[in-house]
């Protein structure tokens, strides 16, 4: 395939045939369209491998709050809508973990990250900070009023860890499986298609 971002070229034209403009691709016809190519090409409908979404913000209470909406907002544009378990769960874990991240991992003047990653299988969340040197911790004593956040986590996430980041800093990762492992092959055949 070759585009030049206007138009589009399939790899077995000949060097000076036209190519489609690229309006076409996503359903807008081109003023200088002439339809002699509607018989002869039909471009491919390439399947949506992966949704990635990533956000900086301050680090303060109110970017946590702003991290949890846009996150969810996000992931209603994506096809996952509010008010629904995956959207839920993904609420809280954004929370939680933004939380974290401007409560133990602030350094002034630096942001966290947020980046949701959304396959056919999988709901990533990934908040960064710029503390790699306080690793968070799952349990807390019994008598302490916070410390229990990264139980939800654990509770909520299928899987969840600490990755260090480069250069400086770390990465919590929770991720919610979307699909039960044994059906994999059907639901990403189901996502590619749109």
């Amino acid at each position: 395939m070759v585009t030049d971002g206007y138009s589009y070229c399939p790899p077995s034209a000949p060097v000076r045939s036209p190519c489609v403009p690229v309006a076409d691709l996503v359903g807008r016809r081109h003023p200088r369209w002439d339809g002699r190519h509607e018989t002869s090409f039909h471009p491919p409908r390439l399947p949506v491998t992966a949704r990635v979404f990533v956000q900086r913000f301050s680090s303060t209470p109110r970017g946590a709050r702003l991290a949890r909406h846009l996150a969810l907002h996000r992931l209603d544009t994506w096809g996952i809508p509010y008010g629904s378990t995956v959207s839920d769960t993904a609420a809280l874990l954004v929370a939680e973990l933004a939380a974290n991240a401007v409560t133990h991992g602030r350094v002034p003047g630096r942001d966290i990250e947020v980046l949701l990653r959304l396959d056919a299988y999988t709901l990533r969340i990934d908040v960064s900070d710029s503390r790699g040197e306080r690793r968070p911790t799952v349990m807390a004593a019994l008598e302490a009023e916070h410390g229990r956040g990264l139980v939800l986590v654990e509770a909520l996430a299928d899987r969840w860890g600490v990755l260090d980041r480069v250069p400086v800093g770390k990465t919590v990762r929770a991720e919610l499986d979307l699909v039960p492992r044994g059906e994999r092959s059907l639901a990403g055949d189901d996502f590619a298609r749109g």
